[in-house]
């Protein structure tokens, strides 16, 4: 999708960022944009850890419920 983004398009780019947002507020919007990935991240992150610990706890009442019945 990006293969063919050059230095020329990067540099049209951060021209259109610096008058849309202007210099000052240019810190304000990184960092904005830094805490929406970190939690993009850790929601990502959590989701697999959430998906890993529900497909174990129902591993374990299949293998309780096979031994009850029995």
């Amino acid at each position: 999708m990006f293969k063919d983004i050059g230095l020329p398009e990067i540099i049209l780019i951060l021209v259109i960022i610096f008058i849309f947002f202007g210099v000052g507020k240019l810190p304000q919007v990184g960092e904005a944009m830094g805490k929406a990935i970190r939690s993009f991240k850790r929601s990502s992150a959590g989701l697999d850890e959430e998906e890993e610990t529900t497909s174990k706890a129902s591993v374990k009442k299949t293998t309780k419920s096979k031994k009850a019945s029995s």
